[in-house]
């Protein structure tokens, strides 16, 4: 308990964290001093009616808990917010873990990682595969023996479709075969990173069914505070990805009429009178908060507010045989009894509109002391509600139609549609920084990332123990899905051909939630015995998302020859001594070497030595995981004293000697290499390898020798899905 007030006066304040059951843990009695309880975002699903009596309490805060019924007590106190739980829904079916959840009998596999195929059988098995996804196949889901293949996909702009407010949590998971029925449906728990903000938005599971993308209804799983699953049931298989997006709330509208409110905000509500359709309608909302200091920022105005913005779309005939009445709350701050009706605007915008359009003077606004209400006989054109709410597990339309918005200003300026755009794409922009930092025991390693402005201080204080840089960049606002390029310039290149290297630029494809961040190496032609190099890194603005309206692109343009431009940070290579040159080039005598095979990818002896001259210090950690023995690194020490690069060579390639002809080697030294700590090394392995099977998959298939792969999402015409770009 703290106490916390003004005016000289203490208010006795209760602040709870995360707690499972608010009736569990925190007595109505001995409280009696309480006067202000804030209980936000606590995932409580009860409370004691005892705090309706306590004296003192003028505030009781549960916003956002899961909350579906209250003691009348409380329900009817002017003192609680209860805005953001479900008030009066049914209870939904507990999920069962995915550990209790498995029948006894039924067999469980674990792959590893060299593994993308299992086989499920008519009695079922459950599966954990390397990347944490969790699948449990009941009794009887197959008649027959089956062999289900898997693969963890980076995001790429033709695999995510994403709506206006959306962000990705995940990588992609594809299972196939793509379209199996099976007998009964398979649970499926999908790790995803935990969204920054919470507040009046929720977690799906987003799925590609035919050629439409839809949401399963999901269940959040936690097993610690960073580790989270996505549970649903997924009753075919094809690509899985975990989205956030703004709570959506949908009913079927019958010809008797029927009331639809936002779990999100209650005041927002659409009011359906009897014999507003003749055949029942789906209807679903969605509603979207901005922050007023932004809106107050942007117009330069200290009194203007805006309220919740609504996205409401339907199925079935565009128009209602009977209006409907719309209800939006005030602006934040402002009253029916105070406020000045000549500022008060209510803007509509049904895509593919360009601007807003102001319709307060179409429609009769009824004005209560903290809501608007108006009617309308139509939303749009029909559109499919499975954008935002899914009438089935699986929904069966596409997700590029956006459905029609409204949104309530107050403001002092006259013409606002187009501020109402610049607000809108507000919205959806996330500002971040731009960071490049050079490993202080390896200058050739740079460290690239995309970071939230938020997340900087505390990153760099994590990283400069192993890394130094210049400074972060200036602050870039950036959509969800923009691609962009990191490139290397005066004198500087990348060491490495990697698959995400487009014409001598990484390429990066910017979530808001996943961690944008690659480990590049890179190498100069220049003479650095005779002094070091000093050169540059430059971020490039790539394309931008589908979702994103087309005004965005060309404001872009508009802004000159430097519009795709970010920023720039120096890097410097350091000068050799003249000792370390001869050593490096002295790897080259080696014996030509091809570790692997085609189909999974070769090292060749060029790739060893990238790989050696990475290994530094660890190469003895590297070693050990290897197998070497001890007492034949003890002798290698001996051998080359005084020559670390000598070491690291001879026992790498020794090692890899032993192993030509070995399945399954290649996959030992990326192992080794994570065992060790070296991600980065194991990355750039992995980044070889698969360049390496790219170039074996086009070559046998320019000799049609491979059959054609089913297409990915987006694609126009079958062809074997490219490496992802981020």
């Amino acid at each position: 308990m703290a106490a916390l007030g003004g005016s000289g006066r203490s208010v006795p304040v209760l602040q709870a964290g995360l707690v499972p059951s608010l009736s569990q843990h925190l007595p109505a009695a001995g409280l009696r001093s309480l006067r202000l309880l804030v209980l936000h975002s606590n995932l409580l699903a009860s409370v004691p009616a005892g705090l309706a009596r306590l004296p003192l309490l003028t505030r009781l805060d549960l916003r956002d808990n899961q909350l579906r019924d209250l003691p009348p007590e409380l329900l009817d106190a002017p003192f609680v917010r209860l805005q953001g739980n479900p008030l009066g829904e049914a209870s939904p079916d507990v999920p069962s873990s995915p550990v209790a959840a498995l029948i006894p009998e039924m067999p469980r596999l674990f792959l590893t990682s060299d593994l993308d195929s299992f086989p499920v059988t008519p009695r079922g098995c459950s599966v954990t595969l390397a990347c944490g996804v969790r699948l449990q196949f009941p009794a009887g889901a197959t008649a027959t023996p089956i062999t289900i293949r898997y693969r963890l996909l980076l995001p790429e702009p033709g695999l995510v479709p994403l709506g206006p407010h959306d962000a990705l949590l995940s990588h992609v998971l594809e299972l196939q075969p793509h379209g199996v029925a099976f007998q009964q449906d398979v649970g499926l728990w999908l790790l995803f990173t935990p969204p920054r903000a919470r507040r009046c938005r929720e977690v799906v599971v987003r799925t590609r069914n035919d050629n439409s993308w839809g949401d399963l209804e999901t269940h959040l799983e936690e097993e610690a505070p960073q580790r989270l699953w996505a549970h649903c049931q997924a009753p075919h298989f094809s690509w899985f990805l975990v989205v956030s997006r703004p709570v959506s709330n949908a009913c079927l509208v019958p010809p008797e009429g029927t009331l639809l409110c936002s779990s999100g905000h209650p005041g927002v509500k659409v009011i359906f009178p009897p014999g507003a359709t003749e055949e029942p309608r789906r209807v679903s909302m969605q509603v979207v908060r901005m922050a007023g200091r932004e809106l107050q920022a942007l117009l330069g105005e200290p009194e203007a507010a805006v309220s919740p913005l609504l996205c409401l779309s339907q199925s079935g005939p565009p128009s209602f045989l009977r209006p409907v009445t719309v209800q939006l709350p005030l602006p934040s701050g402002i009253t029916g009894l105070s406020l000045d009706r000549s500022r008060l605007h209510l803007l509509y915008w049904a895509p593919p509109a360009v601007t807003w359009d102001d319709i307060t003077a179409q429609v009769v606004l009824e004005l209560t002391h903290l809501y608007a209400r108006f009617q309308v006989t139509h939303f749009s054109w029909s559109v499919p509600p499975s954008f935002l709410s899914p009438p089935s597990p699986v929904c069966t339309a596409p997700l590029t139609p956006s459905p029609p918005r409204y949104w309530l200003w107050y403001t002092t300026k006259n013409c606002v549609g187009g501020l109402a755009r610049k607000a809108w794409e507000r919205l959806r922009l996330h500002r971040v920084n731009l960071i490049a930092l050079q490993r202080r025991r390896d200058p050739e390693q740079v460290l690239l990332q995309c970071l939230p402005r938020n997340k900087v201080d505390a990153t760099l204080q994590r990283l400069l123990e192993r890394y130094r840089g210049p400074e972060p960049s200036d602050t870039v606002e950036m959509f969800e899905g923009e691609e962009f390029f990191a490139a290397f310039e005066r004198g500087i290149d990348v060491d490495a051909d990697r698959p995400d290297c487009v014409e001598g630029r990484i390429c990066f494809v910017f979530y808001s939630h996943l961690k944008n961040v690659k480990e590049v190496y890179v190498t100069t032609t220049l003479d650095r015995e005779a002094q070091a190099v000093r050169g540059q890194v430059s971020f490039y603005r790539g394309t931008v998302p589908v979702q994103v309206p087309e005004e965005a692109e060309a404001a872009r343009q508009r802004k000159g020859a430097d519009a795709l431009w970010m920023a720039t940070l120096p890097i410097k290579l350091p000068r050799l001594r003249s000792s370390e040159e001869p050593r490096r080039r002295a790897g080259l005598s080696l014996a030509p070497l091809n570790l692997g095979d085609a189909e999974t990818g070769f090292l060749t002896q060029s790739n060893l030595l990238s790989v050696a001259g990475r290994l530094g210090p660890d190469w003895p950690t590297v070693a050990l995981h290897l197998g070497v023995s001890y007492r034949e690194l003890q002798r290698i020490r001996h051998e080359f004293r005084d020559d670390l690069d000598g070491q690291i060579r001879h026992m790498l390639f020794s090692w890899a000697e032993r192993q030509a002809g070995q399945p399954g080697a290649v996959g030992l030294l990326v192992q080794a290499l994570e065992q060790s700590d070296r991600q980065d090394v194991a990355e750039e392995v992995r980044a070889v390898l698969e360049l390496g099977c790219r170039k074996y998959q086009d070559g046998i298939r320019r000799t049609g020798l491979a059959p054609k792969d089913p297409a990915l999402p987006g694609s126009s015409a079958p062809q074997p899905p490219e490496p992802a770009q981020a």
